[in-house]
């Protein structure tokens, strides 16, 4: 792929810093989907599914051809956006359980506190996963710390995933219509007594089960983990895009005459997947495909509101998701056989829980209409860099200790220009990968070659390289053809990853 490269002195990038900042602020939403490919939105070029509200950010705004995650699964990425920190430098950023406590610093600067300090109002709606409480989560009261204590006013969120309990919606700390004589129990190590399971009562199954997801029942559907009580609040999954496009609205309506900041997390793709009825049979591809058309419908409803409130072209959008995509992932829903010729992962290699490029090569838009010119970009960008590039934007940039793993790419991402950054270190499950220009190398790592999804995981015996410019898709291995840019990647990969590579990772078992 053949790079552009605009040069620009360090005067003319101070005088457009300090036109900027005489600029109004512009609000800025981030949203993130959950577990979409970069093949599954139309604007990369799949003819096999239609995402015009998505596309519009990625026709009328920057397409990333090399925008990433920093992970391949969920609760990693997620801290790395809001913490502008290498999610591998902290032990306890792995796939959470729905009742972990919240894993982010009260201390620690972040994304939303930058934001707040800089004058916006701040929110989070949509899937969290980052944890709440401080451990042993009493869900009948307050729970405490939470996305408030990282610096969001408001706040309406799924604790951890859809399908894992508490299956309940949590605004400002508080569950959602909660009846308190009918206290919420959560476990993910023992049943409640008289509790039925998908294994102790499989005739109350509408959604049947393939690997883990074999817990708890609700509203027909088996899930992880354990939980007794509130049934007044357990949320209707086909519910859910509605029920937080309307928090999504009503928190833009309330601060239409400020600055404001809003993380969006889409929990679309995500099994279980059960789109609403409207969206059964969008597509050819059963719930999975129907589930990204309702995610379309979600970005369209928030870009009508924008409109309808004149706050379209004072807004920036970035457009991305947290991992790969995976097929089966734990539910029967028919997202294999019903494939057909659609590619999610758009010709790349891997997918979720993967070390393959697949694993965190994603979708990345940044759409600002009237300021950002439509353009194609290949610079290498990861939502790791977000926080210092959004830091300049509004006037906050940070002191160097701050967000320490975070790049300013403000001009990249304003399509100003198609310089990224250098280089990055992927990760899959704590194992680690290294991506220079246009060559990525895994190191050797020990455990299976796929797991139960069926993606394959990037676990090689030797040190691998491959020119993704040239072959994205990863089939050959060019390591012996070029020993010295080998070595020169171990050495930089063994500097930035120092104290963290260990050649045999325990490998997690999916439930």
């Amino acid at each position: 792929m053949q790079k552009n490269i605009i040069l620009y002195s360090a005067s003319a990038l101070a005088l457009a810093g300090c036109a900027r900042q005489q600029e109004s602020k512009p609000n800025i939403i981030v949203i993130l989907a959950d577990d979409l490919g970069y093949g599954d939105v139309s604007a990369y070029g799949s003819t096999t599914i239609h995402t015009p509200n998505i596309d519009r950010l990625g026709n009328e705004g920057v397409k990333f051809t090399n925008g990433y995650a920093t992970s391949a699964t969920s609760t990693p990425s997620r801290y790395a956006l809001m913490t502008g920190m290498y999610p591998w430098k902290n032990e306890q950023a792995k796939i959470l359980p729905g009742d972990a406590p919240l894993i982010i610093s009260e201390a620690q600067y972040t994304l939303p506190k930058m934001m707040r300090a800089a004058g916006y109002a701040t929110g989070a709606v949509g899937k969290w996963h980052l944890g709440m409480g401080a451990g042993q989560v009493d869900w009948n009261r307050p729970v405490t710390p939470g996305a408030r204590e990282i610096g969001f006013d408001y706040s309406c969120l799924i604790a951890a995933t859809n399908d894992r309990v508490p299956t309940v919606y949590v605004e400002n700390g508080q569950v959602v219509g909660l009846d308190p004589a009918d206290p919420i129990q959560v476990s993910y190590e023992h049943n409640f007594e008289g509790e039925p399971t998908a294994l102790t009562h499989p005739g109350l199954l509408r959604m049947q089960w393939s690997h883990g997801h074999n817990q708890s029942i609700v509203n027909g559907i088996p899930r992880i983990g354990y939980m007794k009580g509130g049934e007044k609040a357990r949320w209707k999954d086909e519910d859910m895009a509605d029920y937080f496009v309307g928090k999504v609205k009503g928190f833009l309506s309330e601060n239409k005459d400020r600055p404001f900041f809003l993380y969006y997390g889409l929990h679309q793709p995500h099994v279980p997947r059960a789109p609403h009825e409207r969206f059964v049979g969008a597509t050819s591809m059963g719930p999975r495909g129907d589930a990204i058309a309702e995610a379309d419908w979600c970005v369209g409803e928030m870009m009508a509101c924008l409109d309808s409130l004149g706050l379209l072209e004072n807004t920036l959008i970035v457009f991305t998701s947290d991992n790969g995509p995976v097929l089966n992932d734990g539910y029967r829903d028919g997202a294999v056989e019903m494939q057909g010729n659609h590619d999610p992962r758009g010709g790349l290699r891997g997918g979720k829980y993967s070390l393959f490029d697949a694993g965190t090569h994603v979708p990345f838009f940044v759409y600002w209409k009237g300021r950002i010119q439509p353009a194609v970009s290949d610079a290498l960008v990861c939502q790791l860099d977000l926080f210092a590039s959004l830091a300049t934007l509004v006037g906050r940039p940070l002191d160097g200790k701050e967000a320490c793993d975070s790049q300013d790419l403000l001009p990249a991402l304003l399509g100003e220009s198609t310089r990224g950054r250098d280089e990055l270190i992927v990760e899959a499950q704590g194992k680690l990968a290294i991506r220079k220009g246009g060559w990525i190398l895994l190191p050797p790592y020990g455990g299976p070659a796929t797991n139960l999804t069926g993606n394959e995981l990037g676990n090689m015996p030797d040190f691998t390289l491959y020119n993704v410019d040239a072959d994205p898709a990863q089939t050959t291995d060019v390591a012996s053809q070029h020993p010295d840019i080998v070595d020169a990647l171990k050495s930089r990969f063994f500097t930035l990853t120092q104290g963290y590579y260990k050649a045999e990772v325990e490998e997690v078992e999916l439930q």
